[in-house]
């Protein structure tokens, strides 16, 4: 049973064919990758919301070449502890072009229950390459401030760097059920920063909390990566620091043989409240 609601009205939607559709009678084609679009026009904020295609393809090729596998292989493996012994629904807010939602994808179907993992980002260029990739995913365009989904439909949320309406997260959830966030700690790619800013400030420390969840588990990660010039530029191209970026600093990074970068990773769970759930309807 599909765990999506209509945007438009919020009724539930189900699958004829390639059409995802309520009993209002919208409708949402799937895209021949395999993706629905549930996004409509009047949210966007921009006629192409989300990362532009540079942003993407450097994000791929430095995710390829595996240089964040050991936060993906972590937070895969503290979610798979966290499993029930039945059927679960995860979802991958800001799932990019799909590499963490794979993974996570891939746990689930090991999973004696099975069940069905979600993917969704605002950025139809991503969502489109990732479903194009991972055919066991369901990926979708849509916004993590309205998202897409019934009333306490998901078991879980896996959120790494995206932002999110904790309220919508706290109204999809089912009670018991977990959120794995993943933010940047202090010193997270310090020495990329120095390329950057002539003085070079740490990541305050943000400690979070979210209504209607517990705070139950928080560690850190941390590891040098050493990289290519060009792998640098890569990851400077995936990060908001570009937008800071003076134009020759990419180039620079691309010319160096070497760079060696700290990671910094804060990863929390949290645990969905069930004593003041109360469904919303109308959100």
């Amino acid at each position: 049973m599909s765990c999506y609601q209509c945007p438009l009205c919020h009724l539930p939607l189900t699958l004829s064919g390639n059409v995802w559709s309520c009993e209002r009678q919208h409708r949402f084609d799937c895209a021949r990758e395999g993706y629905v679009n549930l996004l409509p026009v009047q949210f966007k904020r921009s006629k192409v919301p989300g990362d532009n295609q540079e942003m993407m393809r450097s994000r791929r090729e430095f995710l390829d070449a595996g240089h964040y596998q050991p936060l993906r292989d972590r937070v895969v493996e503290l979610i798979r502890d966290l499993l029930p012994a039945r059927s679960v629904d995860w979802l991958d807010i800001g799932c990019g072009e799909g590499y963490y939602t794979a993974a996570l994808a891939a746990a689930v179907a090991e999973h004696p229950g099975g069940g069905e993992v979600y993917g969704l980002d605002i950025a139809k260029t991503a969502v489109r390459a990732a479903a194009r990739r991972y055919g066991q995913v369901r990926f979708c365009v849509a916004s993590s401030q309205r998202l897409p989904f019934t009333d306490a439909a998901l078991d879980g949320i896996l959120r790494i760097y995206a932002p999110c309406n904790p309220a919508e997260m706290s109204r999809t959830v089912k009670p018991g059920g977990r959120v794995v966030t993943v933010t940047p700690g202090p010193r997270h790619l310090y020495q990329l920063k120095a390329r950057i800013y002539p003085q070079v400030m740490l990541h305050p420390f943000k400690d979070e909390s979210f209504d209607g969840f517990t705070a139950k588990h928080t560690q850190s990660l941390g590891y040098r990566m050493d990289l290519t010039g060009e792998e640098a530029a890569a990851l400077l191209q995936m990060t908001p620091f570009a937008w800071r970026a003076a134009q020759d600093v990419t180039a620079r990074l691309s010319e160096l043989a070497h760079f060696a970068c700290e990671t910094d990773f804060i990863i929390r769970v949290w645990r969905r409240d069930a004593a003041d759930y109360i469904p919303d309807s109308t959100v």
